[in-house]
């Protein structure tokens, strides 16, 4: 969460320039252009770990139907099925961690560019 949490944050600061330099650059155009980077980059991390959501549980139903097929005579299968079900945890408190850096994202966006550009609908 930190490292991108860092690098939004040095996105913003690189983009948005300090007070000597703000006359030299359309800054409703820079801070416009950057939260549609932003909306774009948040909509595919979400995506991309529901995806991985969606495929961890397919993979949990159908070890937990060959567990109750087989029993739990298998050790190999109830190890992987915890395997699976742990990795599934992690994905999903990764959704968690991701509307955290979401909203994070929004307030800093705010606060940098609300003098020159603000969003119709900010999601967070």
């Amino acid at each position: 969460m930190r490292q991108i949490d860092d690098k939004i944050i040095y996105m913003l600061n690189s983009t948005i320039p300090t007070e000597s330099f703000k006359g030299q650059v359309d800054l409703a155009t820079q801070c416009k252009d950057l939260f549609q980077q932003i909306e774009s980059e948040n909509k595919q991390r979400t995506q991309a770990i529901t995806r991985c959501v969606n495929v961890t549980k397919e993979r949990v139903m159908q070890l937990k139907d060959l567990r109750e097929k087989n029993g739990d005579g298998d050790p190999s299968l109830v190890k992987n099925l915890r395997k699976e079900q742990t990795k599934l945890r992690l994905l999903q408190s990764e959704l968690n961690i991701e509307e955290i850096v979401k909203k994070r994202t929004i307030q800093v966006y705010y606060e940098r560019c609300r003098g020159f550009y603000k969003p119709m609908h900010i999601d967070a």
